[in-house]
């Protein structure tokens, strides 16, 4: 999402541009997500520091987080910095600044939809967080009347009976919820970024397969080897998400970049068409369809419940494991379990859980503005899990830099150079 809406702002503003990837637009982590474009997100994931979400964490006993031994020497120096962000000293200023790129976030993509013609992939529903405990629920509600006041940020609260009237097919009875009326949500998040791809090709844009990883500078500009030759330009973007270190890096930067793994799998409803003379249901599969009519997350237990076009899609935590790591979706089967809890969850379509990467900084905010010590470079990565949401306005931003124009805002808070060049 990030690099599509990057090459697709620039080529509208009539640069020849030709966006380079080994894969189809939308085809790693921006298929993979919970499709939610989450305008309500103003502030991100700090990281837990109370002694009982830490321990559950240590000893793997929720479904929020889990993590691989052998990753922990690399990735635990960048916890150590996650953590000192996310602490009172630090994190309301990076709130403020997170929020800043999120408030765009619905206004930008509306533009580019309506461009791309893809209306039908929306609901402009929002979605909500339900909770299990009433002491959950009134904590929620406290935070969410803070980020009205604080934000703008737009919900409505629901109890136990109001819920459930509004979702029928939740099985229990549940303490309440917050519905963010704000976001939107999208039935196939891959098919979003393929139709910004077809728009940035609409615009005179060019898609090449190669691999970003050969990017060396050449001359006073860049160059890349992909499968039609090497190709040059004056500028190159590096929007490479989870795998932009592999570029960085030899490049001689050190930004405190680590990736989460995540999980998803669809569920197919099934739909029973009547008794026979025996006493048995027929019954039919139709992938599609959804028992719930815009997405949830299950707060407590760490899993997000999304309708797609294929059905019913289930949306993991955070993993933390080394970049090509094994799959080990524990976090997925005990999802299955948790949503078991909530609907009667439909079979499953995939054999295996999709698994994808979600690339972070220790600060929080993404990285968004010219390389310090590469003129023709440019960074776009590290929107950790709101790469979704914040890909039309950091493709705007990047591309209000590189032509020298007022940013839409302040760039500053997301330059490279806050690590120390």
């Amino acid at each position: 999402m990030v690099g599509t809406c990057t090459a697709l702002h620039l080529a509208q503003r009539g640069h020849s541009v030709a966006l380079v990837d080994r894969g189809a637009p939308g085809g790693e982590t921006s298929y993979g997500n919970s499709g939610i474009i989450q305008r309500e997100a103003v502030e991100p994931y700090a990281f837990p520091r109370d002694w009982a979400s830490l321990l559950n964490v240590a000893f793997k006993r929720g479904m929020d987080v889990n993590y691989h031994f052998g990753a922990l020497p690399s990735v635990l120096p960048h916890l150590a910095r996650y953590w000192q962000a996310s602490g009172p000293s630090r994190y309301p200023l990076i709130a403020a600044e997170f929020s800043r790129l999120i408030e765009h976030s619905i206004s930008e993509n509306a533009s580019l939809i309506a461009q791309a013609g893809a209306d039908d992939l929306i609901r402009r529903t929002g979605y909500r967080t339900v909770f299990r405990t009433a002491k959950a629920f009134d904590q929620a509600a406290e935070k969410a009347q803070r980020l009205a006041l604080q934000y703008g940020v737009q919900h409505a609260l629901l109890d136990g009976a109001a819920l459930a009237e509004a979702e029928p097919a939740l099985r229990n009875s549940l303490a309440g919820a917050v519905h963010w009326l704000d976001p939107w949500s999208v039935n196939d998040p891959g098919a979003l970024v393929a139709r910004y791809a077809a728009l940035f090709t609409a615009n005179n844009g060019r898609f090449v397969r190669g691999d970003a990883t050969s990017l060396q500078p050449m001359g006073k500009g860049w160059r890349v080897v992909t499968q039609d030759g090497p190709l040059e330009a004056q500028h190159a973007v590096i929007a490479l998400g989870p795998w932009a270190e592999t570029v960085t890096r030899p490049l001689g930067y050190r930004l405190p970049l680590f990736v989460k793994r995540g999980y998803h799998r669809h569920y197919s409803a099934v739909v029973h068409r009547g008794a026979a003379n025996n006493g048995a249901f027929a019954s039919e599969s139709t992938s599609g369809t959804s028992p719930l009519s815009i997405p949830l997350l299950d707060a407590e237990r760490g899993l997000v419940l999304a309708p797609m076009s294929r059905g019913l899609r289930i949306t993991t935590g955070a993993e933390f494991a080394r970049m090509g790591a094994p799959s080990t979706p524990v976090q997925l089967y005990k999802a299955e379990v948790a949503a078991r809890e909530l609907i009667d969850l439909p079979p499953a379509i995939e054999a295996e859980p999709w698994m994808g990467n979600r690339p972070c900084t220790s600060d929080m905010k993404p990285v968004i503005g010219p390389a310090p010590r590469h003129p023709g470079l440019w960074f776009n990565f590290g929107h950790a899990h709101q790469g979704f949401t914040l890909g039309a306005v950091s493709g705007r931003l990047l591309a209000d830099l590189l032509d020298g124009k007022v940013p839409l805002i302040d760039a500053a808070p997301y330059s490279a150079g806050r690590f120390g060049g």
